[in-house]
């Protein structure tokens, strides 16, 4: 359930990092570029060096927390508490350093009992182990001074039977400080088919100085021995079966306390100290992958390896073998730093570390979409001159001066097969074409035009249909004032139409008054027309028995000239 959890953890972390903004540094921003930089990047911004100035870029600086481990001679016990902090510094793209602090407390306890611990003095000064010894006592039965037998290790004066040893089980406590140098190859952020990553992968080296101390608990609380527990968990277990580890370790528990009492065998005065610890050179390698959150926050995980070319991390150094003059086991001890941890980046006018870049970012970017590099000006043929590279050119020959179209083509604007520049009549109706070789089209006469009366006809004929009446009251023969106005109008008719005159019809009375009274209404109009609107006499023709009727009423009519 743990491993799932875990599992869905990183997948959640990795969904949101790969959909963090792939944007880069603005290169172009001088105060992103430390003093040292200043004169590569002006070269570089006027052309004149071909590389960008390295940015400032920000420092991690980071906690941790994991699990601590030796691997030595006695197992283990997971889980082991650890910590740390670091600063870390990149100095390009792929290598970064980092001064980091460890520390931690690792335990550990063997399921299986051992014996021949008579050289480890830890155990030995408390609990009953065979010693190959110079017999230096007086003689006894069987035991000749100067030859070497088994003692017991509490006694040299008493001799080891098989019946008098104290079984043991190996266990120890370890505090450990670590102060290390460390260098860090980024794996995975130079990127070909991508701007950046949202996660990196990197490989650690590095050397460092640890202290360390080890206890061990083989005193109960009150000062006494394991002795009669280890004996009973022995013959309760003697078959060492390894599915009965789990019991084993579980009884030890019970029967034990937690203090660690003991100082376990140790370099002493053998290996330089610090604060009452002993301490020695450490090599380190690992691994590690750390997820960006932002552009400030990051999470990872690794896992430290450190060689220490000591063995006594874990308080054991002795084989079970040969009895009585055990040898040293042949591997050094080292210790493991398992950890999570959480980093944050500081820095202003700084850029991120350079290792969440992509180095090849600012190349690409200028491939696409050039902002700095100088542009050759391209050179293209155009064989004809018309404007058109001849890649282009569907009409490779244009004629000089002709104007064109996009695709190099003498433009014909009204698509009579005659280009525009040699063209007479731009504009061809269809319906004349087609046209001769300048252009020009011969247009048919439409339907209108085909019974068309001349003009000057049409000028000279009288337009005038209709003239008002002209009506007298009683047997008056003078005009009224809107008889004038009548008359006045038909005056600036006739001005309009000079080809029109008047014809002013009287009316053809029986009798000879009403005759009489005809004429002089004619009469009065005419004078009318002639003397007061200035109309010239042979314009206006007097008509004085146009019809039968009331002499009260005289037509006016207009004819042609």
């Amino acid at each position: 359930m743990a491993t799932k959890k875990i599992i869905l953890l990183l997948g959640i972390i990795l969904s949101i990092n790969l959909q963090l903004s792939a944007q880069s540094y603005d290169w172009k921003d001088e105060s992103l570029v430390p003093k040292s930089g200043k004169s590569q990047h002006s070269e570089f911004l006027k052309n004149q060096y071909p590389f960008p100035a390295k940015p400032r870029n920000q420092w991690e600086v980071g906690v941790s927390v994991g699990n601590v481990a030796v691997s030595g001679d006695v197992a283990t016990r997971f889980p082991n508490i650890g910590w740390g902090v670091h600063v870390r510094k990149a100095f390009g793209y792929i290598f970064s350093a980092r001064l980091a602090y460890s520390g931690g407390v690792a335990r550990g306890m063997n399921w299986l009992p051992s014996f021949n611990y008579g050289r480890n003095t830890a155990w030995a000064n408390n609990y009953v182990a065979p010693v190959n010894q110079q017999w230096g006592w007086a003689p006894q039965p069987g035991m000749v001074p100067g030859q070497i037998y088994q003692v017991q290790s509490t006694n040299t004066a008493i001799p080891f039977t098989g019946t008098n040893a104290d079984p043991v089980y190996y266990n120890y406590k370890t505090n450990i400080h670590q102060l290390a140098l460390q260098g860090i190859v980024t794996l995975n952020n130079v990127r070909f088919h991508k701007a950046k990553t949202g996660f990196l992968l990197y490989a650690i080296g590095g050397v460092g100085a640890m202290v360390y101390e080890t206890n061990i608990n083989a005193l109960d609380e009150r000062g006494g021995t394991y002795a009669g527990l280890f004996r009973a968990i022995n013959n309760e277990y003697a078959s060492n079966n390894y599915n009965d580890r789990r019991k084993v370790l579980r009884d030890l528990r019970a029967g034990m306390d937690n203090t660690y009492e003991t100082p376990a065998e140790g370099e002493k005065s053998r290996r330089p100290n610090l604060l009452s610890r002993t301490m020695k050179p450490t090599v380190m390698a690992g691994i590690g992958v750390t997820f960006k959150i932002n552009k400030k926050l990051s999470i990872g995980i690794e896992e430290v390896h450190n060689w220490t070319n000591e063995d006594l991390l874990d308080g054991q150094r002795w084989q079970e073998t040969p009895f009585g003059d055990a040898a040293m086991t042949r591997d050094f001890d080292t210790w493991h730093y398992t950890n999570i941890n959480l980093n944050y980046n500081i820095g202003n006018k700084s850029v991120q570390p350079l290792y969440w870049l992509n180095p090849l970012d600012f190349t690409y970017n200028e491939l696409n979409a050039p902002k700095h590099m100088k542009m050759p000006k391209p050179v293209l043929d155009d064989a004809d001159g018309d404007g058109v590279t001849d890649q282009f050119d569907l009409e490779p020959n244009t004629p000089a001066g002709c104007p064109v179209d996009t695709h190099g083509v003498s433009r014909d604007t009204d698509g009579d097969g005659v280009p525009d520049c040699k063209d007479k009549e731009l504009i061809t109706p269809t319906q004349c074409q087609p046209v001769d070789a300048d252009g020009v089209g011969k247009c048919p006469d439409p339907e209108c035009c085909k019974n068309m009366v001349n003009v000057d006809d049409l000028l000279k004929k009288c337009n005038v249909t209709d003239l008002p009446s002209i009506n007298f009251a009683g047997r008056s023969v003078d005009l009224s004032s809107e008889n004038k106005t009548l008359v006045g109008s038909v005056a600036t008719t006739l001005r309009g139409n000079p080809n029109c005159k008047v014809i002013i019809c009287g009316s053809a009375s029986k009798s000879k008054s009403g005759q009489a009274l005809g004429q002089k209404r004619v009469d009065a109009i005419v004078k009318y027309l002639v003397e007061t609107q200035g109309i010239s006499a042979d314009r206006v023709v007097a008509q004085y028995d146009c019809s039968e009727g009331e002499p009260s009423v005289v037509e006016l009519r207009a004819e042609q000239k």
